[in-house]
């Protein structure tokens, strides 16, 4: 048995994807002297923390694919909030839709001032580094957010890879995490709720094939290795051209991340890998805009705000929009005669 203390949280969603943010977190991850990335370290080898984590995102609180975040001291005062990225497996190292409901919270709760009309920076630490959330409000609303990522770039290309449903080719991307990208035809699937199920399947069968053969490994930072997610893509309109002489993408995907969790909303850090994949190609420019939609049909708009180099390799600076909406307050209990404590995984 571990704290039977009860656990006040947040929750908010982020193009359909949830977010539960957990403003006192446990002792172990608020100890001043570390950074957000080695606070990660601290909370997967806590076992209070992971407790914690289980208790929340497991059933009956939670369920397989829930999400959230324990709120911690920044690295320093240039960030407003550090957060630990936290679902049924553990620990990630970046999370845009997260980031992107943070920076809704912050400014909605006023832990960071606004302005009625205007934009304001919520800058964040998170374990890849640091991001900002850029809120923009109108009437005293948070009108819509703009994650700007950290460098994302092509890994490596024309990866083959053996599945149950035969030999797929994938692109391998680092949006803040290492992503594999294929299109969902490649697998004979399309990007659709009916065939997630399969999706899901296929996804295990990749990142363990291509963690086992450590081709998602991070050329800097051990931490940092492994696919943590795999995006189906597809297109859902030929490129066009768009009134200020950038050209439209449309496409659609499904991210299926950690051990077979699927996100609802487009994928922030994926959005973030697939644009670096499409400017890598020179599909996606400056000045040109990738509409990322969801499995259920929510939306982000991602652009390029500037291109750079990151370890030798062409990386670019991503920023992506998204709208976040709060779902309620909770106050969890715990039981000491629970039988089913800290809870449980179904699927």
């Amino acid at each position: 048995m571990r704290s039977t203390r009860p656990v006040e949280t947040i929750d908010w969603h982020t193009g359909g994807e949830p977010f539960r943010i957990v403003p006192d977190s446990p002792a172990e991850v608020t100890v001043d002297g570390l950074t957000v990335a080695e606070r990660r370290l601290v909370a997967i080898e806590s076992e209070e923390v992971q407790w914690v984590r289980r208790l929340l995102c497991g059933e009956p609180r939670g369920h397989a694919d829930m999400y959230g975040g324990f709120l911690v001291p920044p690295d320093d005062d240039g960030a407003h909030l550090g957060v630990l990225f936290w679902h049924k497996d553990g620990f990630s190292t970046a999370c845009g839709h997260g980031t992107i409901a943070l920076g809704a919270w912050a400014v909605a709760s006023g832990r960071v001032p606004a302005p009625a009309d205007g934009v304001t920076d919520v800058v964040v630490d998170v374990p890849s580094g640091r991001v900002t959330a850029s809120v923009r409000t109108g009437g005293g609303r948070v009108e819509d957010v703009t994650f700007t990522n950290v460098a994302a770039y092509v890994h490596a290309r024309g990866v083959d890879v053996a599945t149950s449903l035969g030999t797929v080719t994938v692109d391998i991307a680092f949006g803040g995490a290492m992503y594999a990208v294929l299109p969902a035809a490649a697998a004979g699937l399309r990007v659709r709720p009916r065939d997630v199920a399969q999706l899901i399947g296929v996804a295990r069968e990749i990142r363990d094939e291509l963690n086992a053969a450590r081709a998602a490994d991070h050329p800097a930072d051990v931490r940092l290795s492994g696919v943590y997610g795999t995006v189906f893509t597809e297109e859902v309109s030929p490129p066009r051209p768009r009134a200020d002489g950038g050209r439209l993408l449309h496409q659609r995907n499904v991210t299926v991340f950690a051990d077979g969790a699927v996100d609802r909303s487009p994928c922030g850090s994926g959005t973030s890998a697939r644009a670096a994949l499409l400017a890598g190609a020179g599909e996606l420019g400056p000045g040109d805009e990738l509409r990322h939609e969801s499995v259920v049909g929510s939306l982000f708009r991602a652009r390029i705000t500037r291109e750079t180099t990151v370890h030798g390799k062409p990386a670019v600076i991503t920023a992506v929009t998204g709208t976040a909406h709060a779902v309620g307050t909770c106050r969890f209990t715990v039981d000491p005669r629970d039988a089913l404590l800290p809870g449980f995984v179904l699927r």
